[in-house]
């Protein structure tokens, strides 16, 4: 299957590079991106074919997926319209509704996906949603796209991709947030810059691995970690008078809220 890319940006890098890395071709892919400069990036780092020219980029392929900003999505589905015939539409465009994507380029055979910036590195976890129109061979070759750059999970219900983007599309920048906090307050234990990245980094990046390597839920590994009457305790109480938890549940609540919102907004006409 031959694969176009609208958009060449670091999302679609990540794709093409993990598609690369499972074996795809670089002749299967082709990418339609305005600025030159990218262009000429996307064909010296991946050799792949790199087209000004949205006609030109499709004009083989039989799955087209749409790295654009949401607030470009309408304007390019609509310019792909009169080209299309039956190529299957993925779209990676937070908000926008994939039945106004149908709507723009005049097609059912849609799925949406919300990847996360782990892509970046081939740790990313992507939502997907499909129309009922998409075919199961075409689930499946969206499916090992997105897998490309991570884990997938199938949802049946689009409302949930809003959940999804607060969770683990937005998510990256809630766990860098916790550890540049984290460096602050090593730093104002003492620890020079360096030292306090070191600390912070390794301690969270240990701590996932153990998390994702133990059949035991969070809470479990988080309660032996806590002995009474410890240091671990001491914080943990600190953490919960300030109802951090509370905090964040709102703050992905906020998330998702706001992803409703762009697909209202953006999706108007």
């Amino acid at each position: 299957m031959n694969i176009c890319f609208i958009g060449g940006g670091n999302m679609a890098s990540a794709l093409i590079g993990g598609l690369l890395g499972k074996g795809f071709s670089a002749a299967q892919i082709s990418v339609v991106e305005i600025n030159a400069d990218n262009r000429a990036r996307l064909q010296r780092d991946f050799a792949v074919r790199a087209f000004e020219n949205i006609a030109e980029g499709v004009a083989d392929s039989q799955i087209i997926v749409f790295a654009v900003k949401p607030q470009q999505l309408r304007e390019v589905a609509q310019q792909l319209a009169p080209l299309l015939s039956g190529q299957l539409l993925i779209s990676i465009a937070a908000g926008i509704l994939a039945t106004d994507l149908a709507r723009w380029s005049n097609s059912r055979a849609i799925v949406r996906a919300m990847p996360n910036t782990p892509a970046l590195i081939q740790s990313g976890m992507t939502g997907l949603y499909a129309l009922p129109a998409v075919t199961s061979a075409q689930r499946e070759q969206a499916q090992n796209i997105l897998a490309a750059v991570g884990e997938t999970l199938w949802l049946q219900d689009e409302v949930m991709l809003d959940a999804v983007t607060a969770i683990s599309g937005s998510g990256p920048a809630y766990v860098f947030y916790f550890i540049e906090a984290l460096q602050q307050a090593a730093q104002k234990l003492g620890f020079n810059a360096d030292d306090a990245r070191r600390l912070s980094l390794e301690t969270f990046l240990g701590a996932s691995k153990l998390a994702a390597s133990s059949a035991d839920d969070a809470s479990v590994l988080r309660e032996r970690v806590t002995s009474k009457n410890g240091t671990t305790e001491r914080a943990l109480l600190s953490l919960s008078a300030n109802h951090v938890a509370e905090h964040i549940a709102q703050a992905a609540q906020a998330a998702a809220e706001r992803s409703r919102e762009m697909g209202d907004e953006l999706g108007k006409a």
